[in-house]
């Protein structure tokens, strides 16, 4: 059973977008830092929020 495609447009719902944006930014950061680890890459992801606030994640070795 395979997954349906969404259509990527603006979620209308503000609690459902905020929901979305929380686990997509940590999905992102996890990937991040794989990547880093997997292929000894300096990685850095910087993603602000409507409301402006920073995250932010850099690869150390």
């Amino acid at each position: 059973m395979a997954r349906e495609k969404i259509k990527i447009k603006k979620i209308d719902n503000i609690t459902a977008r905020q929901v979305t944006f929380s686990k997509r930014r940590r999905g992102l950061f996890k990937k991040a830092e794989e990547l880093s680890v997997l292929c000894d890459a300096d990685v850095a992801l910087i993603i602000f929020s409507a409301t402006g606030k920073l995250f932010d994640f850099a690869s150390t070795r």
